[in-house]
């Protein structure tokens, strides 16, 4: 049976598009997947009408790199030394992890990335201990009905090998991936490399592996320039001598990262993911390099990076982002004599069309645009933090909170409605978590505190 269209009636419409702009008072139509239309009223009998009255609509935010598999140990690293974290869970306790631990830390991360209104998230594993535990991540963003990005990386598994000067090339399993579950790119989803680049393999290993994806027409993503050693190891400078920059290539975090490679980065057309809640709780890891991104040219998108460290919903990303820039920027600290203006709309279009066109899928989400996928969030402007609203832009980056999202549509089919998760089973999601937690950490369960 062929399903009606749905007709989003009467929201304040921020659509990102600027040929469309924004509505006041707006319609959005939804035929299949797909957005049809979206005008100051829309006649479509034939639809199911949703009342958008009194809601913000806008694109579903999407997230470039999120260490999800790690959710389960959510905030357990933001206050001690960043060398703990490397040291446990990048080592002995990632070392340990079994397959339903990263799949149930990946359903618990993505169907809470959906609940805040993250439509789009690129899965930034680096847990790839056995092949079960690569295709339990994969099940895990399936069953949340997340539009996500794979990012296939290393086994934390004689981690060191993988990590310090490694010798070893990236795991072939991905080849098996590629062609087991991410055959067609027109799926909700899709398969990109978790890459290490020259800060942790060998000069052959790292331009091998970059041939690997692109021989498999994937993007690669790579942490570069966090901390003080790795930003002496000027990588993208070595990726440029190599001859490999290209715009199918990510860089995360470049705090450390010469003002010559930024540009190396936006001569080539390379995109930067900034996880800035995480950046800000990360000690040593350097200044988040906004302007420096911006005066290249480089509009950056923004992630949640790994929940051990930070809150990884969007709105406290954009917050932040908004926040830092001001007050650093602004003052007498910053790098550049002129640095560039920021407005609430540029950070909302971080969070929407930047990260869309960083996950390589600006042709599909980002925007409320015709024949655009329907990855759509309605936040509810009379909850008592918000109301009255006068500016829609300023409410969302300003002071909203998933709390305040009351629907969320994926590929136009509703995961969230009226402030309440669909299709999972979230006291059994919690329980499997809380298990999953104590057998990481080595601790027995204690007894959730949600009364369920």
């Amino acid at each position: 049976m062929e399903q009606r269209p749905i007709l989003l009636s009467g929201g304040w419409i921020i659509s990102m598009d600027p040929s469309i702009g924004d509505l006041r008072q707006g319609d959005v139509l939804i035929e299949g997947q797909r957005i049809a239309a979206v005008a100051p009223r829309i006649e479509a009998p034939q639809a199911e009408r949703i009342d958008a009255s009194g809601m913000i609509v806008l694109p579903g935010f999407v997230d470039t790199h999120r260490h999800t598999w790690q959710t389960c140990v959510r905030h357990r690293y933001a206050e001690i030394d960043p060398l703990i974290y490397f040291r446990e869970m990048l080592g002995a306790k990632g070392a340990a992890y079994r397959p339903e631990d990263v799949y149930i830390g990946t359903l618990l991360g993505a169907v809470a990335a959906l609940e805040s209104g993250i439509t789009t998230m690129l899965d930034w594993s680096h847990v790839q201990n056995t092949p079960e535990h690569s295709d339990a991540a994969i099940f895990g963003l399936r069953d949340a009905g997340i539009r996500g990005v794979f990012g296939h990386g290393w086994p934390l598994i004689e981690g060191d090998s993988w990590m310090f000067d490694s010798q070893r090339s990236h795991p072939q399993d991905i080849r098996r991936l590629r062609q087991q579950y991410f055959a067609s790119d027109d799926q909700l989803l899709t398969l990109a490399m978790a890459a290490r680049g020259p800060e942790m393999a060998q000069r052959d290993v790292w331009i091998e592996d970059l041939r690997l994806a692109r021989e498999l027409d994937i993007r690669s993503t790579i942490h570069m320039g966090a901390y003080a050693r790795n930003g002496s190891v000027r990588a993208i400078a070595q990726m440029q001598a190599a001859g490999v920059l290209d715009d199918d290539l990510t860089f995360v975090h470049c705090c450390f990262c010469g003002d010559d490679e930024i540009k190396m980065m936006a001569d080539a057309g390379i995109s930067a993911s900034l996880g800035v809640h995480c950046e800000m709780n990360a000690q040593g890891i350097g200044d988040i390099p906004f302007d420096r991104l911006l005066a290249a040219g480089i509009r950056p998108s923004l992630s949640g990076d790994t929940e051990t460290k930070c809150s990884g919903d969007m709105f406290t990303q954009m917050r932040h982002a908004f926040a830092y820039y001001r007050s650093w920027v602004g003052g007498q600290h910053s790098r550049l004599t002129h640095p560039p203006a920021l407005s609430l709309r540029d950070v909302l279009s971080f969070a929407t069309m930047a990260g869309a066109q960083a996950n390589g899928l600006g042709h599909k989400v980002g925007s409320l645009t015709p024949g655009k996928q329907a990855d759509i969030v309605m936040i509810r402007t009379d909850d008592l933090n918000l109301t009255p609203v006068s500016d829609a832009i300023a409410a969302v980056v300003l002071a909203a909170h998933p709390g305040n999202v009351d629907t969320v549509l994926v590929a136009g089919q509703a995961v969230k409605r009226y402030g309440h998760m669909l299709h999972v089973d979230l006291d059994k999601l919690r329980q499997r978590a809380l298990a999953s937690q104590a057998y990481v950490l080595g601790e027995p369960p204690h007894a959730h505190p949600h009364p369920h």
